[in-house]
């Protein structure tokens, strides 16, 4: 229903932001990386996600798409609402939490206020076996999609095509982001951190 919400910056609470858009006052959940970027008065914009059920309509928010993408993510993982997956954003870059899954270090996600050791390994087991299933690897020629990438993790490259997947990124988008970053220097953080903002302008 809604892509995003753009207005005036209302009011600001525990991962809650009001923004005014032509004189409605939407209430958003929101994570504290994105109220963050949120100022009272000045202008504001967030990505929605819309929660409708038979007693609430829930909007979620995220100042970028990634982390959008990453909220997605968690909650289609068995026992993750949104609530969850809002903690769990604001404790964690997506980044940060792409670098869990693949090092399968439950204890960084439980940091998440709410979050036991059975949903954080659950968070783990599930995406990245969705990550093993389905994600891309670049070959000499450019990226193809395997029926399993059971090598994901023996080089740099490897491991931030699969946090990106792990993201919910394309093939596609993960070549033409990956394409100009130097791999040769920089840690695997920085490399998802820069391929997640060229995949956001």
């Amino acid at each position: 229903m809604f892509h995003y919400i753009s207005g005036t910056v209302a009011g600001l609470d525990t991962n809650l932001a009001v923004i005014d858009a032509n004189g409605v006052g939407y209430a958003i959940y929101t994570t504290t990386t994105s109220q963050a970027d949120l100022t009272m008065g000045e202008a504001g914009k967030l990505f929605i996600y819309h929660v409708v059920r038979e007693d609430c309509f829930d909007l979620y928010g995220f100042s970028t798409l990634g982390e959008k993408r990453c909220f997605e993510l968690l909650i289609s993982v068995s026992g993750v609402g949104p609530k969850a997956a809002l903690s769990i954003l604001s404790s964690s870059t997506p980044e940060g939490l792409a670098m869990s899954i693949l090092a399968e270090d439950d204890k960084a996600i439980m940091v998440a206020q709410g979050i036991g050791k059975k949903i954080a390994q659950r968070v783990i087991l599930e995406l990245k076996d969705k990550m093993a299933k389905s994600a891309p690897v670049f070959t000499g020629g450019g990226m193809k999609m395997p029926a399993a990438a059971p090598n994901m993790g023996d080089n740099l490259l490897g491991d931030a095509v699969a946090a990106l997947s792990v993201l919910g990124y394309s093939q596609g988008e993960i070549s033409l982001a990956l394409r100009d970053i130097d791999l040769e220097s920089q840690p695997l953080e920085e490399v998802i951190r820069q391929a997640l903002k060229t995949m956001a302008k």
